[in-house]
């Protein structure tokens, strides 16, 4: 197994095994716990100085939200990612977001236009950073500010049930260096239309913005087979 940052980060009001299961689920949504990669119960007992009790309960739990794969034989590893499931979520995502646009259009307030304009800023401002973290923090703000305006607490909900896949291949596509302008645009755009009450546009805009991300990732996995 591969040397990894992996570092807990403790919280004295969670119990112990979902401390560590935050730990790995961060790491395998960053990419420091790659697709595939072995999860050996032992080597990351030792890695982050627990014993192999809340690291094997904290497997299980990823396990459950889909981020850990049981492989007969071999034991634990991280969720390879595959094109279907990318297909599979970012459709049900294009159908979330589009929804929460076409709210968002009817009910913002002047005080959600503000937050959104304010979350549209800091996404500009975290590209200049070149921290792929930094930038994927200030996108799903961006996003969020859109599907609290909705005012729709199912939708989102929902959306939060999505949340850690949908932050996984977001993060695949923003570690592109070259997708950072054109998501700028994106945003904009998407703000522009909300902003004049124009659902159409917005789920228009929602939708090609869902469209390019799922290319991106497409593109990034089939040039990583090569």
């Amino acid at each position: 197994m591969e040397e990894h940052n992996l570092k807990l980060q403790m919280d004295e009001f969670l119990p112990l095994r979902d401390i560590v299961s935050n730990t790995l689920r961060e790491g395998i949504l960053t990419g420091e716990l790659k697709p595939g990669e072995r999860l050996m119960e032992i080597h990351l007992a030792k890695k982050l100085d627990v014993s192999r009790t809340p690291i094997r309960e904290a497997i299980r739990m990823l396990e459950l939200e889909g981020l850990v794969t049981m492989v007969p034989r071999k034991g634990a590893e991280v969720a390879r990612i595959s094109e279907d499931d990318i297909r599979d979520v970012l459709e049900v995502r294009k159908v979330l977001d589009s929804l929460a646009a076409k709210l968002a259009c009817e009910r913002i307030t002047e005080e959600e236009k503000d937050a959104l304009k304010a979350a549209e800023k800091e996404f500009e401002d975290s590209i200049l950073t070149k921290d792929a973290r930094v930038i994927a923090k200030a996108d799903v703000k961006f996003h969020d500010q859109i599907l609290e305006a909705s005012k729709n607490k199912r939708l989102i909900q929902m959306v939060g049930n999505l949340a850690d896949r949908i932050y996984r291949y977001r993060f695949e596509y923003i570690k592109d260096d070259s997708s950072h302008e054109q998501l700028v645009r994106e945003h904009q755009a998407i703000m522009r239309a909300i902003f004049a009450g124009d659902a159409e546009q917005a789920q228009e805009m929602i939708s090609a913005h869902i469209d390019n991300q799922e290319k991106g990732i497409l593109r990034q996995i089939g040039a990583a087979r090569k």
